[in-house]
């Protein structure tokens, strides 16, 4: 497994060993060891998340506030998707900074995204599917988002035409106004 740090040295971008022949290919989606001597991180996932999207569906900008932040591990399993990580540390020298990556069931690349930073991506093709791993579980009362469109953010989203949003994510306030980290 290859780590290549982003703009923003606590996102990393991975790529893993894929060995392939005729036959297809085979690669570790996962290992804990691996992980660690790629990345110099010692984490520990508690929750695989999976989600089908259409093209044009955008999900985020999503994170979880203290007590129960949420790392995450993200890849793609089928199409592909524009992924992005937005720094909402407020003591950060990064903050509300953004990098993204293209992530695809070709590629196989994958994104660390760490606590302190909201998540979102757009399918950019139909029968997207992705997959996360999280540092902590699902806390329904620590939920947040971030307006996708906040333009102080001013993320570059590969989008043609109208973009498919959740009512959450349609009510999402903007950076200013979200719960943050300090």
């Amino acid at each position: 497994m290859k780590a290549y740090p982003t703009e923003i040295p606590d996102v990393i971008l991975l790529e893993p060993r894929v060995f392939g022949d005729d036959r297809g290919f085979f690669f570790e989606s996962f290992n804990a060891r691996t992980f660690a001597e790629a990345t110099g991180l010692d984490v520990t996932f508690v929750q695989d998340n999976h989600s089908r999207s259409a093209a044009n569906v955008l999900r985020g900008l999503h994170y979880q506030v203290d007590p129960s932040p949420q790392g995450k591990l993200v890849r793609a399993l089928a199409g592909s998707v524009f992924d992005v990580a937005v720094d909402i540390r407020r003591s950060s020298a990064t903050f509300g900074h953004w990098v993204s990556a293209t992530l695809s069931a070709e590629n196989k690349h994958q994104f660390w995204i760490p606590p302190g930073f909201a998540h979102g991506f757009v399918a950019l093709s139909d029968g997207t599917e992705i997959a996360y791993k999280t540092t902590g579980y699902y806390a329904p009362d620590c939920d947040r988002s971030i307006a996708w469109n906040d333009p102080e953010i001013g993320i570059d989203w590969p989008v043609s035409g109208d973009v498919l949003l959740s009512a959450k994510d349609q009510a999402a306030p903007l950076l200013k106004d979200a719960d943050l980290f300090d």
